[in-house]
This record gives C-alpha cells, structure tokens and sequence, in this order.
C-alpha cells in the first residue's frame, strides 16, 4: 500500500466525524472527551489493584464512559435526521441539555468514588450516599426520556429525504431505547447483580444479573437503526415487515435476558 493510500485510510473517519459535528457539536465533542478520558482510566486499571464487589475500581467508570459516548454519538447523528431549523427548538434542547447535564454529573460521580476506592451504584452506607444513588436513578430516567422526545420530533419533522425503512428503524430504536432501558433500569436499581467477575469483557453473568437485559435495552438505539441501514431501498412495505419481525425478536430475547437476571442465584 503507497503512502496515499494510508493516509485515507487513517483518514477514513474523518467525514463521519465531521457530519457528527455538523448534526449536532456539542455532543459529539462530549462524546470525545468521554473516549479520550478512558485512556487515563484504562492505565489506572492496569496499575490499580484495588476492587469494589470483587471487580475492578476502574471497570465501572470505563464501561460508562464508553456507553456514555456511544449514546451521546448516535444520540447527534440522529439530530441530524431533523431540518436544520427543528435542531434548535426547545425539545431538543432539552435532549441535548439533559444528556450533557446528566452525563457529566454521572461520570464525575462514578470515577471519582472510583478513585475513593467506594461503590457508586448500591452504595447505602449514609444518607449522602443514599442520596446520591437515587439522583443517579433520576438522572438515568431523565436520560432514557430524551430518546423518547427525540423519537416524536423525528416521526413529525424529519427530513423528507429519508429512507422510510431508515426512519422507521431510529424511531422505533429510540422508543425501544425509552421503554426496555428505563424498565428493566428500574428493576436494576433495587437487584445488585452478583459479586465477582462473568463473563469476559462485559462482566456479566449468566442468571440473577439484569445487566445484559439492561445493554439490550439501552442499545437498542444503534441495534434497531443498523437493521434499518441493512433493508433501505427495499420496498416499503417488505421493509416494514422485515422491521417489525427484527422488532419482535428484539423483544422477546430483551424478555428472555429479563426473566433469567430476575431468577435467583
């Protein structure tokens, strides 16, 4: 490969980028910091033994800086699905807001009780912490709702330019996103999952952890519009009816992860 031919490979995210940018700057910026400042955080992983619930102090703040920034990422790219005009009305502002506001209060919080060597989620041991817990649950709630009010701008606003399988796909990602994420959330908040390490990279295990229900949930707002990427330009109402059975099994493996995290141990 001649030297032309590296640089635009290693340039090849730029475009996607700077489209990110253009949709919506503010949090896409915020969704760099989070990537850049889990550099720091995987070094203080790798020199830091100390563990909270047998696991790693540094694992919790990576794993929601990372899910953070993807959430914030798709959450301006989909803002750009809007004329420019509707990207700067009052419901998105609120979107916008309350994903930063709460975003960088969550993560400030998490990575510095991190760096106590102290739980942030099911921390009970005083009323702060009590507290703090259940404004973490407030601003989860809060963060989930945006997907909600950015799903009714789309299906009334949206650029006409769009694909109807795209479309279709992001608002139902997004309402998915809403109603699987802040439920099974909610579940969450009171179930600790069990103590030590699952499964590899993600932690999880098998039964009596709603985590893995919790991912789907949340992530569906990049599962769903992938599946819409994958059946544009098919017929309109093939399309749908594709989506709807993707949909469909969606649910029913969210239901299945539920109804194992909900058995006991």
């Amino acid at each position: 490969m001649n030297t032309s031919a590296i640089n635009r490979s290693l340039l090849a995210p730029m475009p996607i980028l700077n489209e990110a940018l253009a949709r919506q700057r503010a949090l896409t910026i915020w969704a760099l910091v989070l990537l850049v400042a889990m550099v720091p955080t995987a070094l203080a992983l790798m020199f830091d033994t100390r563990e909270i619930r047998g696991v790693n102090v540094w694992i919790k703040p990576l794993k929601f800086m990372l899910s953070v920034a993807l959430f914030s990422f798709s959450t301006a790219w989909f803002i750009g699905l809007l004329p420019e005009e509707r990207r700067h009305t009052p419901a998105i502002r609120f979107v916008v807001t309350s994903i930063l506001w709460v975003g960088v209060l969550e993560i400030s919080y998490i990575t510095w009780q991190s760096a106590l060597g102290q739980a942030s989620h099911y921390n009970l041991t005083d009323p702060l912490h009590i507290a703090l817990y259940a404004l973490m649950g407030v601003g989860a709630c809060i963060l989930t709702a945006t997907q909600g009010v950015l799903a009714v701008q789309i299906s009334r606003y949206g650029r006409k330019d769009m694909d109807p399988a795209w479309r279709m796909a992001v608002v139902r990602g997004l309402w998915l996103t809403l109603v699987l994420g802040a439920s099974v959330g909610l579940l969450l908040s009171g179930r600790p999952p069990p103590n030590g390490e699952g499964l590899p990279v993600f932690g999880w295990h098998a039964v009596a952890d709603l985590r893995p229900a919790h991912f789907l949930g949340m992530h569906a707002q990049q599962f769903l519009p992938l599946l819409g990427l994958l059946l544009m330009g098919w017929p309109e109402l093939r399309a749908r009816r594709a989506l709807n059975l993707g949909v469909g099994v969606y649910v029913l493996c969210w239901l299945g992860l539920t109804a194992m995290g909900l058995r006991a141990s």
